[in-house]
């Protein structure tokens, strides 16, 4: 069969995407197919003669028709192309093709002259190594000119150990393309820029159109332009309205291709029907963003949801980013900005929080609540359902402002959470990130559920524990904990001093100080009676925060019957401003940054130093608390997730490999298997095995050596030692027979080793289909399952994380010599947890773990010199669940 009546074969769906370029426009990539011939020459049409110089080594105008056929008709296997389209322009362009026989490819790109300088090279290099590796290609090579010193640079800065030679002016690169620590550095590092840039395009605009602008104070078109005029934007401000010349007194425009000046924003406030083709116009534009205010997409069922996700393709393609639909708007406070592109009449002053809000119903409410509280912010963004831009953008672009110092965020679900962790972590270690996540118990709404991922409580839980977010229970509580983390600097411990004048008051906060996990700096607080004068409270505050043995302070002051408080305030806040420990108050129960406690800055707004106040002490606790959790997360080692050299993966993965060749549906592992996988990463089991009769039972334990247990598979005798489920202490063939045959049950029997005394722990590894393999971990126990009390962990799992998961348990004292006991070998128990994330880091298909019990005792010799033993595994293999980050840089798809 020849060339041409060959069937054109098909690339995998998972290889287009949506991409941020690195001045935060965004662009589409996908396979390139036979119908992109005419973009192809377009293409070659439109490159300088330098730019086809340096792709073809020649002065080639256009290609013939041959080579135009073999460009565009590729086998996605050996010959593989990537196209990056913006709206109906082709680009740019990129290639592998494999050399006949080997594992190694040759790459070149050729980028438009318009969109070099974008990092376009870049993006494609990453996804056409990431579809190399799956073809079974492990380098590339790649020819460049000596002169062409960007894309010689574009190869070099990738991250990849590339090996140089040069002959007859020609660079030849070669270069491994498996993915290292370095590459996915990179890669990070780039998308931070990139998404950073295309929020900064949003939040910084230079101009602003209103599109649905309207002279009528209930339309939503009047609000959004009143906003935008009231709060002083630097830029020009266009309405745009067919209807009429003037809105609100400035001159209105037809159509948006209508203004004679550039747009970089967009705020579209018109019916849902409409919003395609105002979409398109944008486009024309070449507008950088939209806001749609609009709703009536995916909060209303499937048709409206399939329109949402349209308008995301449709911008997307063109270049712009969306904030929304049905959302509240933004919100820059930068005095060189001054943009409410909002429907809040009214938003805080200058500050030094970001603050992310899903809920654009809830939007107004927190913005009040925030300005009352007196919490400046830096921007603000209401997402509305979340067709595009997501905390995970907002996070990427706090990342690196400076104008923002705490980040709160409130969230209904998420979009990619394993992209949300490795942001919020790297986001943590500098500006605390506080977090309310609603949804806990009800699902999420119809507005979100085409863009977000279901998560399980327990997996959102090891998700901000991991990744050191403050979470928050109420709304309350995400403005008490952001009050206090924008004024006051964070403790380097947990003892806390209690100053105030009210014995009454004092010993509440001390209870709710113990209650919270927090010590008491001294054995009772510090009672100045309601008669002290003014002098007497700071004289009392300066010798708690002077002292070395206090980290933090809290303030309880009830008005004096004799005095005025204004004197007391100020002694607060004059006190709090040459402290370098956090000092909070319950000051006449008001909340925020009242004026007696209030430092202003030059704009007026409360400065750091200010003393943030709680209407009740417990509340001034509890944000206390919080902070002084992160304190502690912060100030913990980063950790590093060790290299386990006596890991055999191999041997793991052909063990996975050979069940679900026979079973591709998934299974669970035998006994066999099981000890086989375990034994690969070095986890220590005790001798096992199944028999299914009683002299295979005698075999079994002269086999194993005695003493020995009898343990039946049956499930509801499992591990019930209560209903004759185990026997143990079997010295010999005549109580392995006694015991075989007392056991109630025609299931197979399992014969083990017997480990020494010690105690029962669990070790388990949980695939959670939204972004992968959670590992917990508890100390055995009726009381412990009845009471949940497990502690769970994302994937990877650095010494510094396991460390924390053996401690996390509210029974870790039973390991740590709980009433004279000896304490058990933790180390030991880190290892293992370590053992097993990487296990199901390496091998996605292991979708269910579990250790049970995992025996350990004291950490000199004790069973057979090992300290920790494996006395029952249980593993269930299957196609892997998981919506995890991998391959090359991509935006999230709706829908996907």
């Amino acid at each position: 069969m020849n060339e041409e009546t060959t069937a054109t074969p098909v690339a995998p769906p998972r290889w287009e995407a949506d991409v941020v370029a690195s001045d935060g426009g965004t662009v589409h990539l996908r396979p390139i197919t036979p119908e992109d011939a005419d973009g192809i020459v377009g293409l070659m049409e439109r490159s300088s003669d330098q730019t086809r110089y340096y792709r073809f080594f020649g002065p080639v105008r256009q290609l013939s028709a041959k080579d135009l056929y073999r460009f565009t008709h590729v086998d996605h296997d050996d010959r593989v192309a990537f196209v990056v389209l913006l709206g109906d322009h082709l680009i740019g362009v990129g290639r592998y093709d494999r050399t006949p026989g080997t594992d190694e490819a040759e790459v070149a790109f050729l980028i438009e002259d318009a969109h070099q300088r974008r990092g376009l090279g870049s993006v494609l290099l990453e996804h056409l190594a990431a579809a190399a590796r799956e073809r079974g290609i492990t380098r590339f090579v790649a020819e460049v000119l000596s002169q062409n010193g960007a894309m010689v640079r574009v190869f070099r800065d990738a991250g990849y150990a590339a090996a140089r030679s040069y002959e007859d002016g020609v660079v030849h690169l070669t270069f491994p393309i498996a993915p290292t620590e370095q590459s996915l550095a990179v890669v990070h590092e780039r998308e931070q820029r990139s998404e950073s840039r295309s929020i900064g395009r949003l939040l910084n605009p230079g101009s602003v159109a209103v599109i649905g602008a309207s002279n009528d104070p209930a339309k939503v078109g009047y609000a959004v332009l009143h906003n935008l005029l009231g709060y002083g934007f630097a830029g020009p401000i266009y309405p745009v309205n067919p209807a009429v010349r003037h809105v609100r007194g400035v001159p209105a425009y037809a159509d948006v291709e209508s203004i004679p000046d550039d747009v970089d924003l967009a705020v579209l406030a018109v019916p849902a029907d409409e919003v395609a083709a105002v979409v398109e116009a944008c486009r024309r534009k070449n507008v950088h963003g939209l806001v749609v205010i609009s709703g009536g997409f995916g909060e209303t069922g499937p048709e409206g949801l399939a329109a949402e996700r349209a308008l995301v393709a449709s911008a997307r393609a063109s270049g712009m980013r969306v904030v929304g639909p049905n959302c509240l708007g933004v919100v820059n406070t930068d005095p060189g900005v001054h943009l409410n592109a909002s429907l809040a009449p009214d938003v805080p002053g200058r500050g030094r929080v970001g603050f992310f809000a899903q809920s654009g119903a809830l939007g107004v409410a927190l913005l009040e609540r925030a300005r009352g509280r007196g919490i400046g912010l830096s921007s603000f963004v209401s997402a509305g359902n979340r067709a595009d831009v997501s905390g995970n953008d907002l996070l990427q672009y706090w990342a690196t402002d400076p104008g923002t110092e705490v980040v709160l965020l409130h969230l209904e679900s998420f979009g990619n959470p394993r992209k949300f962790a490795r942001l919020a972590r790297a986001v943590g270690r500098t500006k605390p990130v506080v977090a309310v996540k609603s949804g806990r118990h009800v699902g999420m709404t119809a507005g979100l559920a085409g863009t977000s991922v279901a998560v399980p409580e327990q997996s959102v839980a090891a998700l901000f524990a991991s990744a050191g977010v403050i979470r928050v229970e109420t709304l309350a509580q995400l403005f008490d904990v952001g009050t206090l983390l924008a004024h006051q600097p964070l403790p380097a411990g947990d003892r806390v001093a209690v100053v105030g004048n009210s014995t009454a008051m004092g010993v509440l906060v001390a209870d709710a100080v113990l209650e919270q996990g927090l010590e008491l700096a001294h054995e009772r607080p510090v009672d100045i009676g309601t008669q002290a004068s003014p002098e007497d409270f700071r004289a009392a505050l300066q010798t708690a925060l002077d002292d070395d043995g206090v980290d933090a302070v809290v303030a309880v002051f009830l008005p004096p019957l004799l005095r005025g408080e204004q004197p007391f305030g100020r002694v607060l806040r004059e006190v709090s401003a040459g402290s370098a420990k956090p000092l909070v108050a319950n000051f006449l129960s008001t909340e925020g940054i009242p004026d007696e406690l209030a430092l202003r800055g030059e704009d007026g707004m409360p400065a750091r130093g200010s003393v943030p106040s709680f209407s009740t002490p417990e509340r001034a606790v509890i944000a206390l608390a919080r902070v002084a959790e992160y304190a502690r997360w912060r100030r913990r080692p980063v950790g590093v997730v060790p290299e386990l050299d006596d890991v055999q993966e191999a041997t793991g993965r052909a063990v996975v490999e050979s069940a679900l060749a026979g079973t591709p549906a998934g299974r669970e592992l035998t006994d066999t298997e099981t000890m086989q996988l375990l034994g690969a990463y070095g986890v220590p089991m005790l001798g096992t095995r199944r028999v299914t009769d009683v002299e295979a039972a005698v075999a079994a334990a002269e086999e194993i050596g005695y003493p020995v247990v009898l343990k039946s598979t049956a499930p509801w005798l499992r591990d019930r030692r209560d209903l004759g489920g185990m026997r143990f202490d079997l010295a010999d063939a005549e109580d392995v027979r006694a015991a075989y045959a007392a056991i109630p049950s025609g299931d197979p029997v399992i014969v083990q080793e017997q480990a020494a005394p010690g105690v029962g722990t669990v070790v388990q590894v949980v695939d959670d289909p939204s972004f992968g393999a959670l590992v917990s971990f508890g100390v055995g126990g009726v009381a412990t399952d009845l009471l949940g009390d497990r502690a769970f962990r994302t994937l990877p799992l650095t010494d510094s994380d396991a460390a924390e998961l053996v401690r996390s348990p509210r029974a870790f004292p039973l390991l740590d010599g709980y009433r004279g006991s000896a304490p058990v070998d933790t180390a030991a128990l880190e290892d293992l947890l370590l053992r097993v994330a990487r296990l199901a880091d390496d091998l996605p298909e292991v979708l269910a773990l579990n250790l049970e019990p995992v025996i350990v005792g004291p950490a000199d010799a004790w069973h057979g010199g090992r300290s920790l033993v494996v006395a029952g595994a249980q593993v269930r293999v299957g196609p892997p669940t998981a919506r995890v980050e991998q391959g090359p840089r991509r935006m999230f798809r709706p829908g996907t």
